[in-house]
């Protein structure tokens, strides 16, 4: 052997003990696929132990999406993906997948839509490694805040039929002869009786028909068009937020208090909740502000149920925006830890200009943190009915979720999921319940007392 030869051998012996066994490896190997299908959009998730590449191009007749990942071998990990589309998405027909060359694997996705498809990498960030993601959204975006008035035009339609249904079969039991008492025992031909007459009853007011009470006359005098509500349940998809002793996902359980708060807001006369998110699937933290604002909210309410440092911590909080410091040193870092949300659950910061994104959740005003203080007092009162409260004052710190500068905007604390029996508490139906009828009551207050303007175009 060369004295040259036995030099370069020995160099690669060192480059191969710096760089370890790990990084030798040819390829990545796949840790998860997910798939996550929402009316909003389908994020598809490809979890890997080291980074992925990828090339993609649209196809038509049929439309389908072509994605080439290189330096992956074909395994059985990877095929699951076929069978997590699930048939009710609005977005993917099928998935097949496939060794397209030596290395090269490719997954074609049939679709059910015109789609403008978006694909990032995502570098390793709490329990996840890294990860490939395609988020497949709709060329054309409905506008929410028609679809929330074509939505109560048609819950409107469907109660007064059921009223006037209700009504003809009233008539018709009142209109029916009736017989003298022991008529129907008579041998012989029955008597007839003269039909009675029974007043026409008016039709029922629809809103005399609902649950929930009204706002006051006075109040309801001032509002001119539909009032909206944005609900925002916290986390969701690829962020499960905070996870309790037992288990119980954050994501989950905001998001059952988040529908049971719709359904009884939408009870209510000229109102309609908005929800930021209706299924399992991740919002980030600016779209949250975004559709608030597309739909003109009146206000904004953001659930949540978080986790601290210690098991011990508990009891129900109400935040409001803060545009200097927080008002305590836990505030700060629950501010902090919510707005990490975007980085657990993943963005794609390519899509919109940084900058345009920091400025629009800088604009927050003075008269928005006024209102949102009256609209977390209002709330905060009614929660401390229902259980304990961790502070009883509404706190401040720089959510970046309330930052909507023209929407009164609160984030609530209904528990510490981190704390057992405040866990137990969130799992409990009865305990949810009361929750949802403390937020119902305190936006009802606050609108009492604050009768909300007319929205700059007519609807």
């Amino acid at each position: 052997m060369t004295k040259n030869r036995r030099a370069a051998l020995r160099s690669m012996g060192v480059v191969a003990l710096l760089l370890g066994a790990r990084d030798l490896a040819f390829g990545a190997s796949i840790v998860a696929v997910r798939v996550w299908p929402a009316a909003d959009y389908t994020r598809i998730t490809i979890e890997s132990d080291a980074p992925l590449a990828e090339k993609h191009f649209l196809a038509e007749t049929p439309s389908r999406l072509v994605i080439d990942i290189d330096g992956l071998e074909l395994s059985p990990a990877l095929r699951e993906i076929v069978g997590k589309v699930r048939a009710d998405d609005p977005f993917i027909a099928g998935v097949r997948v496939g060794q397209n060359q030596p290395r090269v694997v490719r997954l074609v996705i049939d679709l059910k839509q015109p789609t403008a498809p978006q694909l990032f990498t995502l570098a390793p960030v709490a329990a996840y490694q890294h990860r490939l993601v395609f988020d497949l959204f709709p060329t054309r975006e409905r506008d929410p805040l028609l679809a929330l008035i074509r939505e109560r035009e048609t819950a409107e339609q469907q109660a007064a039929k059921s009223v006037q249904d209700a009504l003809g079969e009233f008539i018709g039991k009142v209109d029916k002869p009736l017989l003298p008492p022991g008529a129907a025992a008579s041998s012989g031909p029955p008597l007839a009786a003269a039909p009675v007459a029974a007043p026409v009853p008016a039709p029922i007011p629809q809103a005399q028909m609902q649950t929930p009470a009204p706002l006051s006359p006075q109040a309801q005098d001032k509002i001119d068009r539909l009032v909206v509500v944005a609900i925002d349940p916290g986390h969701g998809g690829e962020d499960p937020g905070a996870v309790g002793p037992s288990g119980l996902r954050e994501k989950d359980v905001v998001l059952a208090v988040a529908l049971q708060l719709r359904d009884r807001i939408n009870a209510l006369p000229n109102m309609r909740a908005m929800l930021t998110r209706d299924a399992d699937f991740f919002v980030p933290l600016q779209e949250r502000v975004h559709k608030a604002r597309r739909v003109q909210a009146d206000l904004f309410v953001s659930i949540h149920a978080d986790a601290f440092l210690t098991p011990q911590a508990r009891g129900a909080s109400v935040f409001a925006l803060s545009q200097g410091g927080a008002s305590s040193s836990a505030a700060r870092w629950m501010a902090n830890r919510e707005n990490s949300a975007d980085m657990v659950g993943g963005i794609n910061i390519n899509a919109k200009d940084p900058s345009v994104m920091r400025a629009m959740l800088d604009m927050s005003t003075t008269a928005q943190i006024r209102d949102s203080l009256k609209l977390g007092g209002e709330v905060l009162g009614q929660i401390g009915k229902v259980g304990k409260l961790h502070k009883g004052a509404v706190e401040q710190a720089g959510f970046a979720v309330l930052k909507a500068p023209d929407i009164p905007s609160i984030l609530v604390e209904s528990a510490f999921i981190s704390n057992p029996e405040e866990e137990a508490k969130l799992r409990d139906p009865q305990y949810q319940a009361q929750l949802v009828h403390a937020l119902a009551v305190g936006i009802q207050r606050y609108f009492a007392k604050n009768p909300p303007l007319a929205r700059s175009r007519q609807l």
